[in-house]
């Protein structure tokens, strides 16, 4: 089953998450090993996502678990379901969201956003409030998201504070945003 650009790239940036989740499910045993994780994930303002992850520990499978939750953490919750059933479906912990894939779909959010699309522009804070939630490159990515959308692309104002990694990703993002203006 192929998933949507968007809801793989939030697979692959929860994997090490979803995979721990899904695994303690499986072997019991584990759990103990889980709760730093999940202490973790409420205190960056995953409490919604943390109760729901706890019903899913405690052998809750009902669609009732989703009811409190945004779209990211519903999809981290189905990602978890389906790992418990097939472990085959799990995301590789080991390998890193695609920033190639991410500067498209993020452009083209920005760019509906600008143009005054409102379900764009929710959809634009939600993530970029779960970006900032995340910490690191991904916070400071979450924070610029607003000033893209009021048409910032010096890339050397929106990458300050940000690794190799995060100022390719910004760079990438604005190219794509440019690329879409001629």
């Amino acid at each position: 089953m192929a998933l949507p650009d968007r809801t793989q790239q939030v697979i692959q940036t929860y994997a090490a998450f979803i995979h721990g989740v899904a695994t303690a499910c499986a072997q019991p045993q584990l759990t103990p090993q889980l709760q730093p994780m999940l202490a973790q994930a409420e205190q960056q303002g995953w409490g919604k996502l943390v109760a729901a992850l706890r019903l899913i520990i405690a052998g809750r499978r009902d669609s009732g678990i989703y009811a409190e939750l945004d779209d990211d953490e519903r999809i981290i919750v189905e990602a978890i379901l389906r790992g418990i059933q097939d472990p085959a479906t799990l995301p590789d912990p080991a390998q890193t969201a695609d920033p190639n894939a991410a500067a498209p779909g993020l452009a083209a959010m920005i760019q509906a956003s600008t143009n005054g699309d409102a379900a764009a522009l929710s959809a634009l804070a939600n993530m970029a409030e779960q970006m900032v939630k995340a910490g690191g490159d991904m916070a400071k990515l979450g924070g610029g998201l607003r000033r893209l959308v009021h048409g910032e692309r010096d890339v050397n104002v929106l990458t300050r504070g940000m690794s190799s990694k995060g100022r390719d990703l910004m760079a990438k993002l604005v190219a794509e945003l440019e690329k879409n203006q001629t």
